[in-house]
């Protein structure tokens, strides 16, 4: 079911939802729920209320007010009817959910050594609405390929939240774990692949198996710490690419150093707007300083959908992907 996410929802908000239209539906990358306030969706950059009747608006007056009801019956859905079991993704302020669909929480922290314990009186939700989009990536990975296309090039994808580095990820494992047997250069062996993904957000497993299709060679370390689930890669999997989400600290740069003094390509994703930003980060830092990386995929929403930079290793430019020369615009979000 490609809606599947619906069944988050309570009956009422669930029944608003499904009263948009299918292509809008298709669109939607966030949903917010907050209690006693508008219901809110995202999506391409644009942001709309809900109203009581299904239909779209930017009056907030008019918008759907989502009762405690509600609030409670989400977090019960969410949760599959056991709170109590996710105390660790109640102190991230996060849960992942099967299908690797996100959802952000707020409500009142819980204190602990002057460090969050938990959050309690949760009455906000971020839904953030995973998808898949097969061949994303065309256009992007014969730039991270050696000459002789058979070594993936340490690479590093930047751009602010909910730009598509995700998305992206997953479709470079796909490609990257399959190989291709046709294209203009040939031939390209699949190779083995491993993805440390600690949100569940890239394979988005359920009980060790992805819901999405990363590739017949890959391998996936579910819900572990990146630095750790690298290490762990290295030392038993024997990888020849590893693939990790949102790195920055220093832990997960000294993991991205020993797999590249293994002979493991990384190709990793991290916030930010340009490259130039990254210099002032701790762990990031210090992989730019010393030039791990050989490529850099920035990416940036526009009206028109999203557009891909392709930088080199000295951050000289190599490639401008804009929306119309890859999937239409707005498929992208």
């Amino acid at each position: 079911m490609a809606n599947d996410w619906l069944l988050l929802f309570p009956e009422k908000v669930r029944v608003l939802l499904n009263g948009l239209p299918v292509p809008l539906l298709a669109k939607v990358e966030e949903i917010r729920v907050r209690e006693g306030r508008p219901l809110e969706i995202n999506y391409s950059g644009h942001y709309h209320f809900l109203t009581g009747s299904g239909s779209l608006t930017q009056n907030p007056g008019e918008a759907y007010k989502p009762s405690r009801e509600d609030t409670h019956r989400l977090l019960d859905l969410i949760s599959n009817h056991s709170l109590y079991t996710m105390e660790e993704e109640l102190r991230k302020g996060f849960i992942t959910i099967p299908g690797g669909h996100r959802i952000g929480l707020s409500g009142r922290t819980v204190l602990s050594g002057g460090g969050v314990e938990h959050l309690r009186d949760i009455t906000g939700f971020n839904v953030r609405i995973a998808r898949e989009i097969p061949g994303i990536a065309d256009s992007v990975l014969p730039y991270l390929l050696e000459r002789g296309r058979q070594r993936i090039m340490h690479t590093l994808i930047l751009s602010p939240p909910q730009h598509g580095k995700t998305t992206l990820l997953r479709d470079l494992a796909r490609q990257i774990s399959a190989g291709s047997r046709e294209g203009r250069e040939g031939s390209r062996a699949g190779l083995k692949v491993g993805i440390v993904d600690e949100r569940s957000e890239i394979a988005g497993s359920r009980r060790g198996i992805p819901a999405f299709d990363v590739g017949p060679r890959t391998d996936i370390l579910d819900g572990c710490p990146k630095a750790e689930g690298m290490m762990m890669m290295i030392r038993s999997l024997s990888p020849d690419v590893l693939i990790a989400d949102e790195i920055g600290r220093l832990e997960d740069a000294e993991a991205v150093t020993e797999a590249l003094h293994a002979g493991i390509s990384v190709v990793a994703s991290a916030h930010g707007k340009e490259v130039s930003e990254l210099a002032r980060r701790p762990g990031l830092g210090g992989l730019l300083e010393h030039r791990m990386f050989e490529r850099y995929v920035i990416l940036h929403r526009t009206e028109a959908g999203l557009t891909f930079r392709i930088l080199d290793g000295q951050k000289r430019a190599l490639l401008l992907i804009s929306p119309e020369e890859r999937l239409g615009g707005e498929r992208h979000a």
